[in-house]
């Protein structure tokens, strides 16, 4: 009989690999676990189909000819029989240049041409061979004459810049006065421009063209991609007017964006009852986008106005011959201003006295502050300025006492003075009522003279102000100081440190720590007016601009009747010697109202003194012209930026101010008076936003000599001189 076995599994047993599925269901689980059902977006989703070969092509097509006849429409906008002339600005960048012989020969170049001289700077032309329309404007150039030409090339088109070649041996193709123009001009944004070098038939057939090339080295290191043309003969002419009308323009979209008129014709008419306002008539062709009768108007020089009425007169400067004999003569009213669609003039916004969240002052604390500061500060103000002058320039050293010319305390009064001091905002309009009524007092007025040889060594210092020269030396100093030990101050052994520095605050950290943007609001922000969201807002009004239906529409040949404007402030402009022409601008929504500004500047390579924060300077912040003290902090991103004591030359800030709301893109030059009266550009650049939550922290950091150092602590000696010091600064961090 045989033995019977049972076999027993063994420890080892095989075990197969499970199937890798990536950690993801199959799509037949997820259909089974959807049991038929389908995602709402994915029924409703279209199919993203490619497009064929014939589709693409098609769509290439389309989007060729949309833009052809953008380009076409952008073209036929202007010079037309029925369209605004071409407004060319003639500029000469040498003295020895005479616009005047420009001008003959691009008269003289077309017989069939017609020219209407509105006065010696203004003159129009019309060409029947290109069925287009010319305008010429030769701005008055020369000392002190940068903003006028600034301001005319903000409303042109397209630029001449004469040369002469018999300059063109030295150094002197662009003289100093020129090329300071251009600077500015460049900065400030230059329309479309076109260089012709005349004289150029007055120098040897041999040497011609040596004379031209070294024009346009010249002319390269400022406008490398312009080629220069020459302006002798009448064929010349006739190129130069075949490029005005034919070229691509350069868009200007702060000009772009606005309706914008050149005045050619000006009157004034004093109101019946009043002698203090009049209503100022402006005639001209507008430009840009449309304009509403209701919305303010904007006039450099005099300030934001009201508009009544809008007419259309004959357009004097017409193409045809047939056109003028069947026109009536006729003024059409277009636009009357209704009173309850009227844009207001106010400002500033009016707190409510009765909110308790207001922290705005009686009318009796402030007359009680008032008195209070005329009893304890010494002004100084520059020789020749009134007192009501005086009271409104913002920079004006306060003196308290002696003068103390140490840093920190300097330092000190910059911190406890009131913010109203500082970044405040006066027109260009105020300044020139300013200056005229210094010249109207004979015993302020002070007399500049230039000698015309040398000074003699004894008479070297008689006239130099002693006091300004000190003033310059220590700001140099400081500046210098603060680049090689930024931010460091010296603790004061006279007082507590606690005290001098009560209005800082320790932070861990400049990029993480939080900081509330509405904690210690200055008391200006209860009257600026803030956006939800500013970058929205700039597009939606910027569209809306462009789509006005009752409005006077760009082309038009229109009389403006700018009401309320002041006597007192249209002679002030008149006595400037620009009261023959004007530019107004069409302000769009809420750029009347005040906010806080804050603009990207750059310093210029020329201007090589340091700019103290919250100095005068007067800026040209798009079409709006001001005085401001602004400060300065750093170009970084984040929620907090940190304050700059100084604007030094090769550097970036941000500059920040209260001015007028302006909507971006806008240029921004900065100018410091010199002391012969003169302009000087020291800065330029671009407006970022209107944020008035920008959070700008001055830093103070607080050094001291080590003195003993062991493994785990150190004794560091003239940090504090008061045992409460250390006590109350304990919890702020040390760091080596």
């Amino acid at each position: 009989m045989a033995i019977e076995t049972i076999h027993k599994a063994g420890a080892l047993k095989q075990t197969n690999k499970s199937h890798k599925h990536g950690k993801h269901a199959s799509k037949r689980a997820l259909d089974r676990v959807a049991k038929g059902k389908t995602n709402v977006k994915s029924a409703t989703k279209r199919p993203n189909r490619e497009l064929g070969r014939e589709d693409r092509r098609r769509q290439a097509n389309q989007i060729r000819k949309n833009k052809r006849q953008e380009a076409i429409a952008l073209k036929r906008a202007i010079g037309g029989a029925t369209t605004a002339p071409f407004l060319t600005c003639v500029i000469p960048l040498n003295g020895n240049v005479d616009p005047n012989s420009a001008f003959a020969i691009i008269e003289s170049c077309d017989e069939e041409a017609t020219v209407q001289k509105v006065s010696e700077r203004v003159r129009y032309m019309n060409v029947p061979r290109f069925r287009q329309r010319f305008s010429f404007l030769c701005p008055e150039t020369g000392h002190g004459r940068e903003l006028s030409v600034l301001d005319s090339l903000k409303v042109c088109d397209s630029t001449i810049l004469l040369l002469s070649a018999t300059e063109a041996g030295g150094e002197d193709v662009i003289d100093r006065a020129g090329a300071k123009l251009l600077n500015m001009a460049l900065s400030q944004g230059l329309p479309t421009p076109m260089v012709c070098l005349m004289d150029l038939e007055s120098i040897a057939p041999k040497k011609r063209g040596q004379v031209k090339n070294d024009v346009q080295k010249a002319i390269a290191s400022v406008l490398p991609d312009e080629k220069i043309m020459t302006l002798d003969s009448k064929t010349d002419g006739l190129n130069l007017l075949r490029r005005v009308g034919g070229q691509k323009r350069k868009i200007l979209h702060n000009k772009a964006n606005r309706p914008h008129l050149f005045g050619e014709k000006l009157e004034f008419v004093p109101e019946m009852g009043e002698e203090c306002v009049g209503t100022l008539k402006v005639t001209g062709f507008l430009r840009g986008v449309p304009l509403s009768v209701n919305q303010l108007v904007h006039i450099p020089g005099l300030g934001d106005f009201q508009m009544s009425e809008i007419y259309a007169p004959e357009d004097p400067y017409k193409m045809r011959k047939n056109d003028e004999e069947m026109s009536s003569g006729e003024v059409k009213l277009l636009a009357k201003a209704d009173p309850a669609k009227q844009t207001s003039l106010q400002k500033e916004n009016i707190p409510d006295a009765m909110d308790a969240e207001q922290t705005w002052p009686t009318e009796e604390e402030i007359e009680a502050s008032k008195s209070e500061n005329k009893k304890k500060l010494i002004k100084r103000i520059p020789k020749g300025m009134s007192e009501y002058q005086a009271a409104w320039i913002p920079d004006i050293e306060e003196v308290v006492g002696e003068d103390d010319s140490d840093e920190d305390d300097d330092d000190e009064d910059d911190d406890e003075e009131g913010e109203d001091d500082y970044m405040s905002c006066a027109s260009d309009s105020e300044s020139k009522i300013g200056d005229k009524s210094d010249e109207e007092d004979e015993e302020e007025y002070d007399e500049v003279s230039v000698s015309d040889g040398p000074v003699s060594a004894s008479k070297y210092d008689k006239d130099m102000d002693m006091e300004e020269e000190r003033r310059s030396l220590a700001k140099l100093q400081a500046a210098k100081d603060d680049e090689i030990f930024p931010d460091e101050i010296d603790t004061p052994a006279n007082i507590p440190a606690q005290e001098r520095f009560r209005k800082y605050r320790g932070l861990e950290s400049f990029r993480t720590s939080p900081w509330d943007v509405k904690e210690n609001l200055p008391l200006d922000y209860a009257r600026i007016y803030q956006f939800k969201s500013f970058d929205r807002t700039k597009r939606r009004i910027i569209k809306e601009a462009q789509e006005v239906d009752d409005g006077v529409m760009p082309g038009w040949y229109i009389e403006i009747h700018v009401k309320n404007v002041p006597q007192a402030a249209w002679n002030a402009h008149c006595s400037t010697g620009t009261g023959e022409t004007l530019v107004l601008y069409g302000l769009l929504p809420h750029e009347h109202q005040m906010s806080v500004m804050n603009v990207c500047l750059k310093r210029t390579p020329n201007s090589t003194i340091p700019i103290k924060s919250k100095e005068r300077l007067i800026v040209q912040c798009g079409f709006r012209r001001f005085i401001v003290n602004p400060i300065f902090s750093q170009h970084t991103n984040g929620d907090k930026h940190k304050y700059e004591r100084f604007f030094r030359p090769g550097m970036t800030v941000v500059a920040t101010f209260f001015a007028p709301i302006q909507f971006p893109p806008a240029p921004v030059v900065c100018f410091r008076e010199n002391p012969d009266t003169s302009l000087g550009m020291v800065a330029s650049g671009s407006v970022i936003h209107c944020n008035p939550d920008r959070v700008v922290l001055k830093r103070a950091v607080l050094s001291g000599h080590p003195f003993k150092i062991h493994r785990k602590s150190a004794v560091i000696r003239y940090m504090f001189f008061n045992p409460d010091d250390i006590e109350y600064f304990k919890p702020c961090k040390l760091r080596t």
